[in-house]
C-alpha cells in the first residue's frame, strides 16, 4: 500500500512579513528532513488541488469565504488580527491547503493510499467558521472531515489535536456534532486562551500547564484520549499536527521532544488499525522552531507510514 505526501508549490509563495515565524521556510525543513531520512522513498506525492467555494461551505459560512477571497490585496500585505496577514498570493495557498486535506481524504478512502501526510500552510485550526486568525485562514482540517462526512458517508471520524495552542476554529465548527470527536491537548494560558472550559460530549480537551514534558502529556494520552477513542470506534482519524510543543520552540513551552511526537503518533495508528483500517490522515498546523519542526514531523511520518 502507498503512502501520500500532499503539498503544492503555492503554499511556499504565502508570507506575512520579514520574521513573521509562519514562513516559507517551515515546508522546506520538513521537506529535507524526510529527504535525508528516505521516507519520501515510501510516499507517492500529490499537488493539492484548489477547494472549491462547496467545499470550504461545509465548514465555514458562505458568506466568509466569499468575503475572505474578496480581501486578497493586489500587493503589499493586508492585516487581518495583528499576528495574522495576506498577501496577493494567500489565498491561493489557503484554497491549496484545505483543498489538500480534501484529496488526503478522497485518497485514504478510496484506499490509494493508506495513511497521508499534508504539508501545508497557511495551517487551519485557528479558523473558525466566521473568522480567520492565529496565522489560520481556512480551516483544513475541518474542511476534510466535512468533505468525508458528506460525500463518502461516513458517521464516526476522529480529530486529534496535539498543538501547543487549542483549536479553537477546529472546536467553534464541530462542537456539539456528535459525528465527530475531537481529543486535544495544549499548553494552558496560551493563545488564543480558551478550551479549558469545553463541555460539550465531543470535546476531550486536556490543558496542560508550561513545562509539562513528555511524561504528563503521555499520561493525559492514555488517560483521557484513548478510552475515549475506543468507546467512540472511529471510522477515520485525523490530525492537526503541530509540533510547536517541541522544547526548542519559543511559542510554547510543554518541552515536548521528538520522541513523544512518535509515541502519540503510534498510539493513534493502533487505534486506527483497529478500528478503521489503520486510515489516518494528517495536516500540518504549527511547529516555528525549523530544525525542531523538521525532526519533529519526520518522526511523526515514519510511524504514520510504517517506516521504522
Amino acid at each position: 500500500m502507498l503512502f501520500a505526501f500532499v503539498t503544492h508549490a503555492d503554499c511556499l509563495r504565502h508570507e506575512m512579513g520579514a520574521g513573521h515565524p509562519e514562513c516559507p521556510e517551515r515546508l522546506a525543513a520538513i521537506h529535507d528532513q524526510l529527504l535525508i531520512k528516505g521516507l519520501l522513498d515510501y510516499m507517492v506525492a500529490y499537488d493539492a488541488p484548489l477547494a472549491t467555494e462547496e467545499q470550504l461551505a461545509r465548514a465555514h459560512s458562505p458568506g466568509y469565504v466569499r468575503d475572505l477571497i474578496g480581501m486578497s490585496p493586489a500587493e503589499g500585505h493586508r492585516q487581518i488580527d495583528p499576528d495574522t496577514a495576506m498577501n496577493p498570493h494567500t489565498v491561493p495557498a489557503a484554497l491549496r491547503a484545505a483543498g489538500a486535506a480534501v484529496l488526503a481524504t478522497d485518497l485514504v478512502l478510496s484506499g490509494e493510499a493508506a495513511t497521508a501526510f499534508c504539508s501545508i500552510r497557511p495551517p487551519g485550526h485557528h479558523a473558525t467558521r466566521d473568522a480567520a486568525m492565529g496565522f489560520c485562514f481556512f480551516n483544513n482540517v475541518a474542511v476534510g472531515i466535512r468533505h468525508a462526512l458528506a460525500v463518502h458517508g461516513l458517521q464516526r471520524i476522529a480529530l486529534i489535536d496535539f498543538d501547543v495552542h487549542h483549536g479553537n476554529g477546529s472546536e467553534d465548527i464541530f462542537r456539539g456534532d456528535q459525528r465527530v470527536l475531537m481529543c486535544s491537548i495544549f499548553e494552558q494560558g496560551l493563545y488564543p486562551f480558551s478550551g479549558d472550559d469545553a463541555t460539550e460530549p465531543n470535546m476531550v480537551n486536556i490543558g496542560l500547564p508550561p513545562r509539562s514534558g513528555g511524561d504528563r502529556f503521555r499520561a493525559a494520552v492514555t488517560d483521557h484520549w484513548l478510552p475515549a477513542l475506543e468507546s467512540f470506534a472511529p471510522q477515520l482519524i485525523f490530525i492537526s499536527a503541530g509540533f510547536d510543543g517541541h522544547r526548542e520552540d519559543e511559542m510554547g513551552n510543554l518541552a515536548l521532544v521528538e520522541a513523544d511526537y512518535a509515541w502519540v503518533t503510534q498510539q493513534i495508528m493502533v487505534v486506527a488499525h483497529r478500528h478503521c483500517q489503520g486510515r489516518v490522515i494528517s495536516c500540518l498546523e504549527g511547529g516555528y522552531a525549523l530544525s525542531a519542526l523538521g525532526r519533529s514531523a519526520t518522526a511523526h511520518v515514519q510511524v504514520l507510514i510504517g517506516a521504522d
